[in-house]
């Protein structure tokens, strides 16, 4: 005799899988942790940033917002080259993340879906020069800068970061995942040359990582400070520069400083906002893999 299987309704596997991987009490405990230990910080800065010195002495621990954020966001504007300094954050950012983008995705496609001698070597170089620390390159890139003549322009900032490591090897694992070469093959079929087809077929492909790692590089780029910091004059300053400024020899005003890295913040907040979709969405697609 040959057993014979119970019968199963149609969706019970469906169903029992959607309830094993959904999220329990403990994850969005974890969550609502980690989401209130990360905007913290931010909620200090806005505590502080509203309170006048007095304040800050007679209740250092409070964590209700005062009244002065206005006024405080006032004397930070006229203290330092606060809206030169935007406008050299938001060109020095926007076109670093636009280079980026651009580089990595070129190079990320040959990689990924171009066959020639020398590439796994290459890639593992590129790789590589992740691990060696930033610090190392400072001392002759500043050479460098000075022969040029870029010292103190926005072009010693932007130039140096046009091309990111981390953003070539991630348009390289992101293209081999989400570009077919039948797509490829189909394009020469066409007659498209190979920057043809890059730009027709891998780019778009390519959206929602690019969209991530522009993102990702903004943010970066907006908030470095240590090369900025050698290369640019105090008159020509990015945000982040500037704002040491606030900092005096014998006495730092902590509400005129938070205030200012608060102001420096609310142009990411913003712009999470409005790309956040567009993360999430680059975060899954490059998860999901086949």
């Amino acid at each position: 005799m040959t057993a014979t299987t119970p019968h199963r309704p149609p969706g019970t596997r469906r169903t029992r899988l959607v309830r094993r991987t959904r999220a329990g009490r403990t994850a969005y405990v974890v969550l609502t942790v980690v989401l209130l230990a990360s905007a913290f910080p931010l909620w200090w800065s806005f505590v502080i940033g509203s309170k006048d010195a007095a304040a800050i002495v007679q209740d250092p621990y409070s964590l209700v917002p005062g009244g002065h954020f206005l006024q405080n966001a006032a004397t930070v504007v006229t203290s330092v080259p606060f809206w030169k300094a935007l406008g050299n954050s938001v060109l020095v950012s926007g076109t670093v993340s636009l280079l980026v983008v651009l580089f990595s995705a070129l190079a990320g496609f040959a990689f990924a879906k171009l066959r020639f001698r020398g590439r796994s070597g290459l890639l593992v170089f590129v790789i590589t020069t992740m691990a060696v620390p930033t610090q190392l390159g400072i001392v002759p890139l500043f050479i460098v800068m000075s022969k040029l003549g870029w010292i103190g322009s926005v072009w010693a900032v932007i130039l140096p970061s046009a091309v990111s490591a981390f953003g070539v090897f991630w348009m390289t694992q992101y293209l081999q995942e989400a570009l077919p070469d039948e797509l490829i093959e189909a394009a020469r079929v066409d007659g498209a040359s190979t920057l043809r087809t890059f730009w027709s077929v891998a780019l778009p492909a390519a959206r929602p990582g690019a969209a991530m790692l522009a993102l990702f590089t903004f943010i970066a780029t907006w908030t470095n400070f240590f090369w900025p910091f050698i290369v640019l004059d105090p008159g020509n300053p990015t945000l982040p520069v500037a704002l040491q400024q606030l900092q005096a020899a014998h006495f730092v005003d902590y509400s005129l400083v938070l205030n200012g890295v608060v102001l420096m913040a609310l142009p990411l907040i913003v712009l999470f906002i409005v790309a956040g979709k567009q993360l999430v969405s680059g975060i899954m697609q490059g998860a999901v893999k086949g």
